[in-house]
């Protein structure tokens, strides 16, 4: 199923595509990550919880394309940049993103009262999760970029 899924990826417009690895562009989303989580901790202060929610999915998906730019991956679909990093790294490195995903949503389309102590753990949680993208890219080597890019282009 997933592997039909990236195919369909590949296929549609703003979809999967392989790209030059840009590491400057991706250092830029890194600290686009750490700003949208400030963002978000300022938005709880002010008991803005949709905004919060908001931002703390987008610092998420920030640091989780940093990751598609720095091998060198293009995206523009959210499910489609989720699916193709859970199949390079494992779906356990996405599994926070995911449930997050899912929680702005709900947040922006069905409210839901008494929901502060929720989102302040994922608030902890899209820091860990911005913590662990920002020591793999940082760590990549050219012959992981290189391996990530081989392994994706076989999809």
């Amino acid at each position: 199923m997933e592997n039909k899924t990236l195919k369909w990826c590949f296929k549609i417009k703003k979809g999967l595509k392989i790209v030059e690895p840009n590491e400057r562009l991706s250092k830029s989303y890194l600290e686009q990550a750490k700003s949208s989580l400030l963002r978000a901790k300022k938005d709880l202060e002010d008991k803005d919880l949709l905004w919060g929610t908001v931002a703390i999915y987008y610092a998420e998906y920030y640091a989780l394309y940093s990751f598609l730019q720095r091998i060198g991956v293009k995206c523009e679909n959210h499910s489609c940049s989720i699916l193709a990093v859970g199949l390079l790294l494992g779906v356990e490195k996405t599994k926070t993103i995911k449930e997050h995903k899912d929680k702005r949503s709900d947040a922006q389309y069905y409210m839901k009262v008494d929901q502060e102590n929720k989102i302040k753990t994922m608030l902890i949680e899209a820091k860990n999760f911005i913590s662990n993208f920002d020591e793999l890219v940082s760590d990549l080597s050219e012959k992981e970029i290189k391996e990530y890019r081989s392994k994706i282009s076989k999809r």
